[in-house]
C-alpha cells in the first residue's frame, strides 16, 4: 500500500497501561464511523504497515487501541508517534456539495473570477486548518473558515474565496518592503 493510495486516520499519541494498548488521536471529522476497525496501516520507517486490530473503543476524537501482537509495553512504547493511514477506498461517503480536505489538493483558487494560484494541502495548526496556497511560487496560507471559502468544485478543480482585505499583502510583499518598514 502506497501513502498515495491512503488518508491519515490519526497518530499514537501515547501507551496505555502495561499490556501492550496505546492512545490515538484521531484526525477525523466522525470519529465514531471508526468504531469497528478490524486493521489499520501504521507507518514505520517511511513504509506503511498493516496492523490489526484485538479491540479499539472510540471515545470523541480519541480512541484506545489492542493491536494484535503487541503486548508489552515497550512494543507499545515503539508505536508511539506513528501515524495510521486507512485506504482512500474506505473513506464514508459525503453527500453532495462536501469535501475532503485532500480532495482540495490541485484546486485553482479563485477571488472574483480572478486566479489567485493553486491549492497545495490543507495544514493543521493546533486545530485550525489553513488552505496552502501556491501564489506565482510562494506560500499563501488561506484559514478554511465558512466566510473565507465560500465554495469548492471538487469536479471542476475550482475553489472561490473571500479572502481577508490584506491577507494577500502580507505574503506577497517583497522582503525589501518588509525591511524597509
Amino acid at each position: 500500500m502506497r501513502q498515495d493510495d491512503c488518508y491519515q486516520l490519526g497518530e499514537v499519541i501515547k501507551t496505555h497501561g502495561l499490556n501492550g494498548e496505546v492512545s490515538i488521536s484521531l484526525e477525523v471529522d466522525f470519529p465514531n464511523e471508526y468504531q469497528n476497525l478490524e486493521s489499520v496501516f501504521l507507518e514505520q520507517s517511511g513504509k506503511l504497515v498493516p496492523f490489526f486490530i484485538d479491540t479499539i473503543q472510540v471515545n470523541n476524537n480519541k480512541a484506545l487501541v489492542k493491536f494484535e501482537d503487541i503486548d508489552s509495553l515497550d512494543q507499545a512504547k515503539a508505536l508511539v508517534k506513528a501515524k495510521l493511514y486507512l485506504p482512500l477506498s474506505l473513506l464514508p461517503d459525503l453527500e453532495d456539495g462536501q469535501y475532503y480536505f485532500h480532495d482540495l489538493a490541485g484546486c485553482e483558487v479563485f477571488e472574483e473570477n480572478q486566479l489567485i494560484g493553486v491549492a497545495k494541502e490543507v495544514i493543521d495548526l493546533n486545530g485550525n486548518q489553513l488552505l496552502s496556497v501556491d501564489v506565482n511560487g510562494k506560500e499563501v496560507l488561506i484559514p478554511l473558515k465558512d466566510e473565507i471559502l465560500l465554495s469548492a468544485d471538487i469536479k471542476a478543480r475550482k475553489i472561490i474565496v473571500n479572502l481577508p482585505e490584506g491577507l494577500l499583502d502580507v505574503y506577497l510583499k517583497e522582503d525589501s518592503d518588509l525591511l524597509e518598514n
